[in-house]
């Protein structure tokens, strides 16, 4: 399928693939009917998705279903008043509708939005209210469905409201009965590739989320995704563990996999995050391409992977926050894998990874990635130079490279702030080595100033993690009158190390930190918690650490 985008699809080299690669863009692009549809005319059998849940149901879903599906589910919307570009939010967990709304959406030219589970009733009137939301698609769990509830009386403007079941409340369509009710689909006018395509709301490590647009091309961008980081293939059986809320569902769950020919592996499950039980099911099924955020193989490393055939499994990746170095040598180690990083943001499409043709280093993010041209920046927008420390910039002094967001959505003042002086500013500081290898330092927001010293807090956490007590930490700032901040680690433990959680563990690991890093980054505060708070999307939320009381 990618054959149809790419002027090249093969590459002997990290130099030949900067030079050449090149994605086709037509016009009038639509993933549903340009991929979904196209593989249901040439091979109407192939397997688009296998979707497993905690209750050991199994679905299989080949392309000639998933269109057939989805154009009745387009029928459906269409009949209830959805139109194109019509906002439209999406909290649907891991359930296969997501897969059927999206494609629907996409045909009709609506936008999609997709969003978390975990947003309360609040937290639906502001998306509501900020984006203009006309219909909620839902899944059929009693505690979305109340909150959703609580804010329909607030939100005039939505207009329809859905439920896939089991529970359908009064007000509410009932989505497989639209489907099966539909009339046969009639294809709108086609939309523009530049035209509005996906919204989301940004998982917001500080701050209210912002909405980020993207267009009809979006899709395209993760080509580069799934063939050149997740090195998938036709045939390849990939996993992403992600919620659909969260824009890594999109990365690794959708656009690239099945336009590479890969298989979309699904797993729904329920409650908390069990690695045993995670580890079962890539074995059961034979998983060949595995990614997933740090926090996953971190608890991975801790199970004795010996008692798992792992054997189909070919490739592992890893984004959504910088791998500390001593989990990549554990995985290693225990699997024979290495887990190759890459780096990007929701506005954003993959900006570094690593690839086939370049060796991992452990603790980088990769090299740069052919379709943006970054830099490393100063306080001034002066290019640094190697090792130093920088903000990562994206030029776009000459046109939006494919991959990049549109723009926030209305806020135009926010968009030209992230994108002055031609310059799409990250906000994440980040230094690149002589090979051209960039590596994560912090957010801007993030950095530690200690007694004249700057410190990143990723550094520190990961001299932290090589000690065996340490599963889980975060490095964050406490005023000091003395230093302006001192740095404070909070610590997940292992299990073995639970119940010794004393000061005698607090002067050890202290004195770990001195030995494995610089003795001034040495956390001076130490508090030991049962689990960090997260976004959505896997990224520890240091900001509420460092405003709790």
């Amino acid at each position: 399928m990618i054959e149809k985008f790419l002027t090249r699809t093969e590459f002997s080299s990290y130099e030949d693939f900067m030079t050449n690669y090149k994605v086709n863009i037509p016009d009038d692009f639509n993933f549903g009917y340009d991929v979904i549809d196209e593989y249901a005319r040439t091979q109407p059998d192939k397997e688009a998705i296998i979707w497993v849940n905690d209750k050991n149901e199994v679905k299989h879903l080949t392309y000639k279903r998933y269109k057939e599906l989805t154009d009745q589910c387009a029928s459906f919307f269409m009949e209830i008043g959805v139109e194109k570009g019509d906002r439209v939010m999406l909290i649907l967990k891991r359930r296969i509708e997501w897969w059927l709304a999206m494609v629907a959406l996409h045909k009709i030219g609506a936008v999609a939005i997709p969003a978390t589970h975990m947003l309360t009733d609040k937290d639906i009137l502001y998306r509501c209210h900020m984006a203009g939301i006309s219909t909620i698609v839902a899944c059929g769990d009693a505690e979305v469905l109340e909150h959703i509830q609580k804010a329909r009386r607030f939100v005039p403007m939505v207009r329809s409201y859905i439920s896939i079941g089991p529970n359908i409340p009064n007000g509410f369509y009932d989505f497989w009965r639209g489907l099966n009710e539909a009339e046969p689909f009639v294809r709108p006018e086609r939309n523009k590739a530049t035209d509005n395509f996906l919204l989301y709301f940004t998982s917001g490590t500080t701050g209210e989320p912002k909405m980020v647009m993207h267009d009809f091309s979006y899709p395209l961008a993760h080509i580069m995704t799934a063939k050149f980081w997740h090195n998938l293939h036709d045939g390849a059986l990939h996993l992403t563990l992600a919620d659909t809320g969260w824009g890594k569902a999109v990365w690794g769950k959708f656009y690239g996999q099945m336009m590479t020919g890969a298989t979309v592996f699904i797993y729904d499950y329920e409650g908390r995050f069990d690695p045993a039980n995670m580890l079962k099911i890539m074995e059961e099924y034979h998983v060949t391409s595995f990614c997933a955020p740090p926090t996953i193989y971190r608890f991975f490393i801790h199970e004795d992977l010996s008692k798992y055939d792992l054997s189909a499994l070919k490739w592992c990746t890893t984004a959504g926050e910088a791998l500390n170095p001593s989990v990549f040598d554990e995985w290693k180690r225990k699997t024979g894998l290495n887990i190759y990083e890459a780096y990007g943001q929701t506005e954003t499409t993959m900006v570094v990874g690593t690839y086939p043709w370049i060796k991992s280093k452990p603790g980088s993010m990769g090299v740069r990635n052919p379709q943006f041209n970054v830099d490393v920046v100063d306080e001034n927008g002066e290019h640094v130079g190697p090792m130093e420390n920088g903000e990562l910039v994206i030029r776009v002094d000459k046109g939006k490279p494919l991959g990049l967001f549109k723009g926030y959505y209305r806020n135009d003042e926010m968009t030209e702030k992230r994108t002055a002086n031609g310059l799409y500013h990250t906000g994440d500081v980040v230094y690149y080595d002589e090979d051209g290898y960039f590596w994560f330092v912090s957010r801007i927001d993030d950095v530690i100033k200690t007694s004249g010293y700057r410190v990143g807090p990723f550094e520190v956490e990961s001299a932290l993690m090589t000690h065996p007590a340490v599963m889980e930490c975060a490095i964050t700032a406490v005023p000091d009158e003395i230093r302006g901040q001192i740095i404070k680690a909070t610590i997940v433990l292992t299990k073995e190390y639970k119940d010794k959680a004393d000061e005698k563990l607090v002067k050890e690991l202290q004195e770990h930190a001195k030995h494995e890093t610089a003795p001034y980054k040495y956390p001076r505060v130490i508090e030991f918690v049962d689990e960090l708070p997260k976004t959505i999307s896997g990224k520890i939320r240091r900001v509420e650490i460092r405003n709790k009381k």
